[in-house]
């Protein structure tokens, strides 16, 4: 293949590329220039006169990745040169590339990747018939016939391609179908943050690119929104080559291809990667010349801008005044007829699935805190609540459990007015609102953080989880506000960018000749930071932006999908929160971790700068039923697994304790007196207050008032009861997981315990002294049926239970022995258990099987 790249291209072709790079960036370089002077005047007037929209109640973290790489697992790749398909270990760190190694190993051991994939501009297809519709129209002419068999077949039923209009495809496989959604949710991830490479804290340079990039195509005839307008600038400006360029390498190199129609198809490809490469390392080495040489002029341009600023506001709004008086009426009448109707319509199109997605966002967010109240109410311990905080530290980059967030903007369709206001696709504003959704995300978890650890450092483990409740309803009340100013922002921008270039495009025709007079009322101080073709175009915006910002507005008062109106603004509601956002993240694993964090193993020795135990991979891909040698990433030392489907898990955990216990019996270790009387005194409590006393008679107990508990049922309060016998054999020292004892079996136990003891003071009192060594005997075969007598040699209280009998017809299963305390005699305890006996109630709540987390 590499004969029919150096064919197709060879000198005098990669020479034309060059020059037509040079050209295009020529071009822009005067447009970015001119723009750059521009952008510099309004970030320093903003600075100066201040302003701005409300300030967020959330707090930001400035770098939430740091130290971090976002996921890693193993999937097959089609390797080209050789045509074969070969496991590799895939691993994305914080900048979202995809590194691909040869093995795990290789990347715990710090070696190069063998591939390493840029995937802004990509996009992630999960079946070859999509892929090849792709192929087919990126190659007019040449097609595949129905049925045709791809000119790449997967390994498996699960492929995954990464498509690209211009540079090299990208192909995987997968086992399962699972598998598959999972890493089609990283891959897509991946492109969404490498899609958002401009950064806006440049406030100079990322609008003077955006304006220069715009001016460039409309130039060309190309309003409106672009699909490509992703990436890094250097990206961004190869797209913008390859626009013209490819097209008119294609009719020119198209017809000379030969081969059938695979072949045919895969050197174009290798022909179109090739130009793309030389086109991106131009664009690349004269971007960074241009930027370097305006950064050079800054600081001149900045000291003149701020000893003349007065001077060239004047002089702008003087020429802004009668560019208005020119426009204005021409965009009053446009506005009127093919603008407002729409205006409506449009916005309730985008406001549905946005808003659907920012409210799927706060209930998963809501769901990690109620797991977390659990285990405070549980009292599972500070190495699960450990976790469980570490899990939620990076719930934002998490792709599995954000893709249901995802998946509702992705709905958002604009079918019927994309070709009225020149939309190409909507995908420009659902990857904005995507990474919106993820901001506010973060955004929540690390205020819901920085709350937690202060009223933590406060009062401790008091209480903890109502102070988990308190900054917990904190935190959602600010997010609902956040979503709502960060929503009508957003709708505010998407209407602006579909509405914006449609009328430029109808006024410039009539207004633009009339443009260049303004030029001469400039004074040549401020030519640099006034042009005329900004200020007609922030005309136009003025003229629509008060229609939008009604719409808008309009939608918030009626309170559509939980939108705040503009007049509830919650300033100083925590005057004092902000100060926390400089502060460091908190390092859950120290903080609740104590000694065993220094001990543990970190991911294969990438430091990050939280501590040892802190997870370094905030996700990972599992592979099921995969044979060797397919790698899983579960081997990775040092690295845990989020869960996606905690049930799915509880349930696997239930079904094999039951099989254990099928085939292996109830657990057979031995536990003392002192344990069962323990578990007898916990337990019991909770039992008296369920057993409806017959004849109306209430319970005599020594402290606190009487409980009226003949009006008490078992339907009123089983679930608590089993939800607190859970807690209690919880609390019993197992020597294995798989020992985990039933409720049912622990109420046996005590049940059989009682019997026994009733059954030998009755033998006593019966039986003669000749007969009693016989009786005795039978009473301990009969006792051991049901509970192997436990020898006073064996009285420590932390040994586990005792093996129970699962036969129920060995003993009775009828009562419940009342502790001490309570007062009751003999007699009352055997009137208990008789009455026990013929309550079928009791008999199902011992078949209640409950799931212990």
């Amino acid at each position: 293949m590499g004969d029919v790249v150096s064919s197709h291209l060879d000198e005098r072709r990669r020479e034309m590329i060059t020059a037509h790079t040079r050209c295009v960036m020529k071009e822009f370089s005067n447009l970015y220039k001119q723009q750059y002077a521009v952008a510099l005047f309004n970030s320093v007037r903003f600075e100066i006169e201040g302003g701005g929209g409300t300030q967020s109640q959330l707090l930001h973290r400035k770098d939430p990745l740091a130290g971090r790489s976002i996921f890693s697992g193993s999937l097959f790749q089609y390797l080209e040169e050789n045509q074969k398909w070969r496991n590799r270990f895939v691993s994305v760190p914080n900048s979202y590339n995809l590194h691909l190694y040869e093995t795990k190993i290789a990347h715990n051991r710090g070696l190069h990747p063998k591939v390493t994939i840029e995937c802004a501009g990509y996009k992630a297809l999960t079946s070859l018939e999509e892929y090849i519709e792709l192929i087919d129209a990126s190659l007019p002419g040449i097609k595949g016939k129905a049925g045709s068999d791809p000119f790449v077949r997967s390994v498996t039923q699960f492929p995954l391609i990464l498509w690209h209009p211009y540079a090299h495809h990208h192909y995987f496989s997968v086992m399962t179908e699972k598998e598959q959604k999972k890493w089609h949710a990283v891959l897509q991830d991946c492109i969404r943050h490498s899609n958002n490479g401009l950064p806006e804290d440049h406030t100079v340079q990322t609008p003077a690119f955006t304006d220069a990039v715009r001016l460039h195509r409309q130039a060309k005839g190309h309003y409106g929104t672009w699909d490509m307008m992703c990436g890094a600038p250097p990206q961004i400006l190869a797209h913008l080559v390859m626009e013209t360029l490819h097209p008119e390498l294609r009719d020119l190199i198209g017809p000379r291809l030969k081969g059938n129609m695979q072949q045919r198809q895969k050197s174009w490809m290798l022909i179109s990667d090739a130009v793309y490469r030389q086109v991106l390392s131009q664009t690349t080495r004269q971007y960074n010349a241009l930027v370097e040489a305006c950064e050079t002029q800054r600081v001149a341009l900045d000291g003149k801008l701020r000893t003349d600023m007065d001077q060239i506001i004047t002089s702008k709004e003087h020429i802004m005044g009668k560019i208005r008086a020119l426009v204005l009426p021409k965009a009053e009448q446009l506005l009127r007829s093919s603008v407002q109707p729409y205006i409506s319509s449009i916005l309730e199109a985008l406001m549905e699935p946005t808003s659907r997605g920012f409210a799927e966002v706060r209930d998963v967010f809501f769901k990690e805190l109620v797991e977390i109240s659990k285990n405070s109410l549980n009292k599972e311990g500070t190495e699960k609540l450990r976790d469980h905080m570490e899990r939620l530290s990076m719930l934002a980059f998490h792709p599995v459990k954000m893709q249901g967030c995802y998946e509702k903007v992705e709905e958002l369709n604009l079918e019927g007015l994309q070709q009225r206001f020149d939309v190409s696709s909507p995908s420009v504003f659902v990857g904005r609102a995507q990474i919106l959704m993820n901001e506010q995300m973060d955004n929540a978890v690390y205020t819901f953080e920085q709350l937690l650890h202060q009223s933590y450092e406060a009062k401790g483990e008091d209480d903890f989880c109502k102070t988990i409740q308190r900054c917990q309803d904190r935190v959602l009340k600010k997010f609902d506000y956040d979503s709502s100013t960060v929503r009508k922002k957003f709708f505010r921008e998407a209407l602006l960018q579909i509405i914006i270039p449609y009328m430029l495009q109808n006024l410039s025709p009539s207004c633009s000749p009339e443009l260049p007079r303004f030029q001469e009322f400039i004074f040549e101080d401020c030519s640099r930071f006034l042009l005329v073709e900004n200020m007609f175009e922030e005309v136009v915006l003025q003229s629509v932006t008060k229609d939008i910002m009604m719409a808008v507005k309009e939608a918030a008062v009626q309170r559509k999908h939980n939108l705040y109106r503009d007049s509830i603004i919650l300033t100083n509601s925590d005057p004092n929160l902000h100060l926390l956002e400089d502060t460091a993240p908190v390092d859950w694993a120290t903080k609740f971790g104590g000694d065993e964090a220094e001990g543990s193993v970190s991911d294969g020795g990438t430091g990050g700068g939280f501590g040892t135990r802190r997870r370094q991979v905030v996700s990972m891909i599992q592979p099921e039923g995969v044979p060797l040698p397919y790698e899983s990433c579960l081997e990775v030392p040092g690295v845990e697994l989020i869960p996606e489907e905690d049930a799915d898990v509880f349930e696997d955990e239930e079904k094999s304790q039951e099989e254990d216990e099928e085939h292996c019996g109830p657990p057979q270790d031995p536990m003392s007196p002192d344990s069962v009387n323990e578990i007898r005194d916990l337990i019991n409590p909770v039992v008296e207050m369920a057993v409806p006393v017959s004849g109306g008679r209430k319970s005599s107990i020594t402290n606190g008032p009487e409980p009226t508990t003949s009006t008490i049922t078992l339907e009123d309060g089983v679930q608590e009861q089993v939800a607190l016998v859970s807690m209690v054999v919880e609390d019993v020292p197992r020597k294995s997981p798989r020992d985990k004892m039933s409720p049912q079996t622990i109420l046996k136990q005590l049940v059989g315990s009682r019997k026994k003891e009733t059954d030998e003071e009755h033998q006593e009192e019966a039986a003669t002294k000749n007969d009693i060594k016989e009786t005795e005997t039978a009473v301990q075969t009969d006792d051991n049926k049901r509970i192997p007598e436990v020898s006073a040699e064996k009285s420590d209280s932390s040994s586990p239970l005792p093996p129970l009998a699962t036969d129920s017809s060995s003993h009775d299963n009828t009562g419940f022995q009342s502790p001490s305390s309570v007062g009751l005699d003999e007699s009352e305890l055997r009137a208990i258990t008789n009455h026990l006996a013929g309550d079928d109630k009791i008999i199902d709540l011992l078949d209640v099987e409950v799931s212990l987390a």
